[in-house]
C-alpha cells in the first residue's frame, strides 16, 4: 500500500512527502455503555489508513483518495467545505485544528486503507486520526492526544453529521501493539490491559455476516432514552454504578421495556471489569464466556441483534469457540470470535458453509491482530 502511495504522490506532485498511519478498532466487550458513563474496552487492529503528506505552501489542499481514484481540491476556510464525502473528514479535521488556534496550511497528501467498509471497524476515525495526527506533527502545533481524538469526534458531529461518541477516535489514537484499552467514558481515565491470544493458543477474527438491516424508528435514541429514564428513578445521571440489587428494588416503577434495557447495561459494566480482571490472570475461558453473555444481552434484553447474527453465535457456540458476540451498535455487521487455533480452521470452514445454507451468502473472515494507532511511518 505504502508503494502505491508513493508511486501517486510522485505521479501527481513530483516531489516526496512523510508517511503517517492510524488504525481502526476493535471492541472486545463494552457495547452501549459509553452513552451510560460506562466502560468500554477496544484495541486498535492491524488494518487501517496510511497518508503520504507534504506541505504545499499554499493555502490550498490537495488530496487523492486512491482506493476511490477521486482528486479533490479545498481551502481552509469555512465555505471551502468540499462535497466529496471523503474529503469532507480531511477538511472538518483541518477545521477543528484551526477552532482550536492551530496554524495550519495547505499540503499535498496522497491516502489509502485496508478497513473494511460497514464492517464496524471505524475506518472514518482511522481516516480522521491519520490526518489529526500528522497535521500535529508536520506543523508542531503540540495538541495531546486526547484532544487529537477529540478533533476526530468533532469532525464527525460538525462536518459529517454523525454524533458519534469518542471510543473509535480515542482507540485509532492511543492504540498500542498487544494491549487493549479500559476507557472510563465518565472520567476519560484509562488503562491499558495486555492482550495476546496467539501466545495463550487463541485467534481473534471478525466474521461479517453482510447484512445491515434498515430501521424504521429511532432503534439508538429509543434504547438511550430507556437508560436515561430508569437513572432517573434511581437518582443518577448515568446508570453507571448501578447495581442489580438497586434495578430489582424499582422494578415496578418502571416498564418491562426500561427494566430490560438497563439489565443488560449493568450487566454489561460488570462483564468489562471481569474480563480485565480475566485478561490480567491470563484467563481466555472467562473472557470467552463474557462476550457470549454480552451477545445474548444484546439480543434478548437491549435487542439490537438479529438473525443473522443470532446465527453465526450459535454455530460459534457449537464449534466449541471460547467466546464469540456481535461487535458494534447491532442490527448487521459482524461478530467478533475468540477461537482456540485447533479448531479455527473448522470454525471457519463450518461458519461460511452453514450461513451461506441458511442465508445465500458466505459471510466474510477477517482476521485482527491488536496494533499501533496513530503514527509517523519510516
Amino acid at each position: 500500500m505504502k508503494q502505491r502511495i508513493s508511486e501517486k504522490f510522485q505521479t501527481l506532485y513530483r516531489s516526496e512527502g512523510e508517511f503517517y498511519a492510524s488504525a481502526g478498532r476493535i471492541n472486545l466487550i463494552g457495547e452501549h455503555t459509553d452513552y451510560n458513563g460506562g466502560f468500554v474496552f477496544p484495541g486498535a487492529i492491524d488494518k487501517g489508513m496510511i497518508a503520504e503528506i507534504k506541505p504545499n505552501g499554499g493555502r490550498k489542499v490537495c488530496a487523492f483518495a486512491l482506493d476511490l481514484d477521486e482528486y479533490c481540491e479545498f481551502g481552509l476556510n469555512e465555505e471551502d467545505a468540499p462535497v466529496q464525502g471523503w474529503a469532507r473528514y480531511i477538511f472538518g479535521v483541518c477545521r477543528e485544528i484551526r477552532k482550536r488556534g492551530g496554524e495550519i496550511s495547505g499540503f499535498n497528501t496522497v491516502f489509502s486503507g485496508d478497513v473494511p467498509l460497514g464492517a464496524g471497524m471505524s475506518s472514518s476515525a482511522a481516516l480522521e486520526s491519520t490526518f489529526a495526527f500528522a497535521l500535529n506533527d508536520i506543523f508542531g502545533l503540540g495538541i495531546d492526544k486526547f484532544e487529537l481524538a477529540r478533533i476526530g469526534q468533532s469532525t464527525e458531529h460538525n462536518y459529517c453529521g454523525v454524533k458519534c461518541g469518542i471510543m473509535d477516535q480515542f482507540a485509532s489514537v492511543f492504540g498500542k501493539a498487544g494491549h487493549l484499552m479500559r476507557l472510563d467514558c465518565r472520567s476519560m481515565e484509562f488503562e491499558y490491559f495486555p492482550f495476546d491470544p496467539e501466545q495463550h493458543g487463541y485467534r481473534l477474527v471478525l466474521l461479517n455476516s453482510r447484512v445491515k438491516h434498515q430501521l424504521t424508528g429511532s432503534p439508538y435514541n429509543d434504547r438511550r432514552a430507556s437508560c436515561e429514564r430508569v437513572a432517573k428513578v434511581l437518582g443518577q445521571e448515568f446508570l453507571r454504578g448501578a447495581t442489580m440489587e438497586q434495578l430489582e428494588a424499582i422494578k415496578d416503577k418502571i416498564s418491562e421495556e426500561d427494566y430490560l434495557r438497563a439489565r443488560y447495561v449493568i450487566g454489561e459494566e460488570r462483564r468489562v471489569l471481569d474480563v480485565c480482571d480475566a485478561l490480567k490472570a491470563g484467563d481466555y475461558e472467562t473472557v470467552g464466556a463474557r462476550m457470549y453473555e454480552t451477545h445474548w444481552g444484546m439480543s434478548k434484553d437491549y435487542e439490537v441483534s438479529c438473525e443473522e447474527l443470532d446465527f453465526l453465535a450459535e454455530v460459534a457456540q457449537e464449534c466449541g469457540v471460547t467466546g464469540s458476540r456481535i461487535m458494534g451498535g447491532g442490527f448487521g455487521g459482524c461478530t467478533i470470535n475468540l477461537v482456540r487455533t485447533e479448531l479455527y480452521d473448522a470454525f471457519i470452514a463450518k461458519a461460511k458453509a452453514a450461513f451461506a445454507e441458511r442465508y445465500g451468502h458466505e459471510p466474510v473472515e477477517i482476521p485482527v491482530v491488536i496494533s499501533d494507532g496513530a503514527r509517523r511511518l519510516a
